[in-house]
């Protein structure tokens, strides 16, 4: 078993979807993720990209993230926004309760573990 994999998008065949209706606030966002790694004991690495709108979030994941391009708003509920741009990094606990709005067309790399 080889122990290494290249982050390369371009060895997958990306999914698209968008935001479950009920979870959608304003716009018409579209999801484009190449999950890159899918491992054993729910752990997921990617790229996930989507274009401008607004969404209610639920995790009941951890979820760390760094954004590659785009301009991102990302607020907990009762929290203030956090605005994510090119280079911005960020955790998102299990139970983290929000919504993301995608003001630029905004892609990521991510590691989820369930």
């Amino acid at each position: 078993m080889n122990h290494s994999l290249p982050f390369d998008p371009t060895t997958v065949t990306p999914e698209e979807g968008a935001p479950a209706p009920d979870r959608l606030i304003s716009g018409d966002p579209r999801f484009t993720t190449w999950n890159i790694e899918e491992a054993e004991g729910g752990v997921y690495a990617g790229i996930w990209q989507s274009t401008p709108g607004k969404w209610r979030i639920l995790y009941d994941e951890w979820e760390y993230f760094h954004i590659l391009e785009g301009h991102s708003v990302v607020t907990e509920e009762g929290g203030a926004p956090i605005h994510l741009r090119a280079g911005d990094r960020l955790i998102l606990r299990p139970g983290f309760k929000g919504t993301w709005e995608v003001l630029e067309t905004t892609r990521k790399d991510y590691v989820i573990r369930l």
